[in-house]
């Protein structure tokens, strides 16, 4: 599996996502809750990445997305990974990793994986169900589980996986007109790569984990009109 060397920032900015921002009233526990109860007509979005991956050997993995509960609102935690590792060193990330033998199923794997790397407890975290799995580039089929993360947070990384602990306002994540589209050619003629990425502050986050957040925003507003 390929690991492309390239600067996604350098990129220019193909265009933006053009949906309304989701409405607060969609981004309350109560409906959180219930909406991970529902049975939703909704399709994950398409960025070309995964006909230009399908067929390949796939690891299976999973990524916890944590919805902090704050007082002004629900936060989404974040980490920057180590530069030095081989798959996505440096890149934005949710917490998680490959699928071990003796994990016990997808959601066992992403609260493993968050207390190893940013010292959550499983006590903590209330989990809400999982978005449908994500093809990645370097060979991983991602599955995202999301949980409410409640509070006391005592946050712990594990220096030789995780640089930074940030959190970015669900509202933010959730708001369109952050989604920016960018694209590049592969040089060995393998087609053309499209991918989103949304900015924030000075973290630069795209690829799978912001198109996992794009899946995150479809499956929210599936029942509002275009």
């Amino acid at each position: 599996m390929a690991i492309l060397n390239f600067d996604p920032q350098s990129l220019e900015i193909h265009s933006y996502a053009d949906e309304t921002a989701l409405p607060s009233s969609k981004m309350s526990l109560e409906f959180l809750r219930q909406r991970f109860q529902l049975e939703l007509s909704w399709s994950p979005e398409n960025t070309g990445e995964s006909s230009l991956y399908r067929g390949m050997d796939f690891k299976p993995a999973s990524v916890l997305l944590p919805l902090l509960v704050r007082e002004q609102g629900l936060q989404v935690l974040l980490t920057q990974r180590a530069a030095h590792l081989h798959h996505h060193g440096g890149q934005i990330s949710f917490p998680g990793g490959r699928v071990d033998a003796s994990d016990t199923s997808v959601e066992h794997t992403a609260l493993r994986e968050a207390q190893e790397e940013v010292g959550l407890l499983e006590s903590q975290i209330e989990v809400l169900g999982c978005l449908p799995e994500y093809l990645t580039g370097t060979g991983f089929l991602v599955t995202p589980v999301v949980a409410l993360v409640h509070p006391p947070y005592n946050f712990r990384s594990d220096p030789f996986e995780v640089a930074s602990i940030f959190e970015v306002p669900l509202s933010f994540l959730m708001n369109p007109q952050h989604h920016q589209r960018r694209q590049f050619d592969f040089p060995d003629g393998r087609g053309r790569r499209s991918f989103y990425a949304i900015p924030y502050q000075e973290y630069f986050i795209w690829g799978a984990t912001a198109g996992m957040l794009r899946n995150l925003f479809h499956f929210l507003r599936a029942d509002l009109p275009d």
